[in-house]
């Protein structure tokens, strides 16, 4: 039996709903935090996340909540807010989650101005949980439905993560268990940013070649930022590295893939801002204080603050001299 039988979800979103319906199928208790009351009212009473997973009824087992309170019985904490409210998040968290349960952050991001990662953010604020990730290529409305997804979880003690793969193991959700923390939340993070230059690309219309080509040159970029960083080849040829960008680049399921395809036919993105928009600077600071080039990331965060054309975009790429390919 695992040691982990009460499970706390931090974010009452899509990819949080989704986590909190595939830990009860794994046969957990759950509890759902949701920040906005009037929000987390409406999934108490009506048992369906109408405005971010609509259609899909809550689990039996999970208990939606909005006081930060109730996590104090949780044997762990799945993070699953935005990438830029992680910090408040974690810090409302730590009067109550009891020490030494695991923090396993599920955004994707890099914070802006700290260029802090999220397991930095939750570390700081809980130094006395085991802090981690869990990334990998996975729609909300797919997990939340109980469609057969694959993910990575990665804890510094990785008897700490096989345990919570065991325990968030379900016929519909499997778990790689790692302890390369940093290598799962680099691909996590850079791949949103990859996604929308994918994206503009296909809404430019630049054709399937041009495509493939800029996913795998992307994926170059992102092994050359893992490696500056201390993630292992591995990792990112796996699920939260490669497996993801693949996913997340290609379908109009993502909300990345589709904010660039919006900007790449020059149209205003509809909907909640992709999570990409929001890492892009933090991603090209982070490259370049630790000196790796990464140009496909710097004209998308160029296209975003909107100093350059898609179309100059493009140019420039294409422009950049000719080189070996590594």
């Amino acid at each position: 039996m695992s040691t982990f039988q009460r499970i706390a979800v931090l974010g009452g979103g899509a990819w949080g709903t989704a986590l909190a319906n595939a830990a009860a199928r794994a046969g957990r208790d759950v509890v759902l935090w949701e920040f906005d009351r009037e929000q987390a009212e409406k999934l108490i009473r009506d048992r369906v996340n109408t405005l971010y997973l609509p259609g899909i009824a809550l689990e039996e087992a999970v208990t939606p909540v909005n006081d930060m309170a109730a996590i104090a019985d949780a044997d762990a904490a799945l993070f699953v807010v935005p990438a830029q409210a992680m910090r408040a998040t974690a810090v409302s968290a730590a009067p109550h989650l009891k020490t030494g349960a695991p923090a396993i952050s599920c955004a994707k991001g890099i914070e802006r101005g700290s260029l802090a990662f999220m397991s930095e953010i939750i570390g700081a604020a809980l130094p006395g949980n085991p802090v981690g990730a869990l990334s990998g290529p996975s729609f909300a409305v797919e997990v939340g439905r109980g469609l057969p997804a694959a993910v990575t979880i990665a804890v510094k003690n990785e008897w700490i993560a096989a345990d919570l793969a065991r325990a968030l193991f379900s016929p519909s959700l499997r778990l790689y268990h790692s302890d390369d923390v940093i290598g799962v939340e680099i691909g996590g993070a850079a791949k949103n940013v990859l996604a929308i230059g994918a994206g503009i690309a296909a809404g430019r219309g630049l054709g399937e070649s041009a495509g493939a080509a800029f996913i795998a040159r992307g994926f170059a970029e992102l092994r050359r930022f893992g490696a500056a960083l201390g993630g292992r080849p591995e990792t990112l040829m796996g699920l939260s590295g490669l497996g993801d960008l693949v996913l997340t680049a290609t379908s109009t399921q993502s909300r990345n893939f589709s904010h660039g395809v919006a900007i790449g036919r020059g149209e205003a993105p509809e909907g909640k801002l992709a999570e990409g928009a929001f890492t892009a600077q933090a991603l090209v600071d982070l490259a370049e204080k630790r000196h790796v080039d990464m140009p496909i990331a710097r004209a998308v965060r160029d296209v975003l603050e909107r100093t350059i054309s898609v179309g100059e975009a493009v140019e420039t790429l294409l422009a950049r001299p000719l080189t070996s390919e590594e």
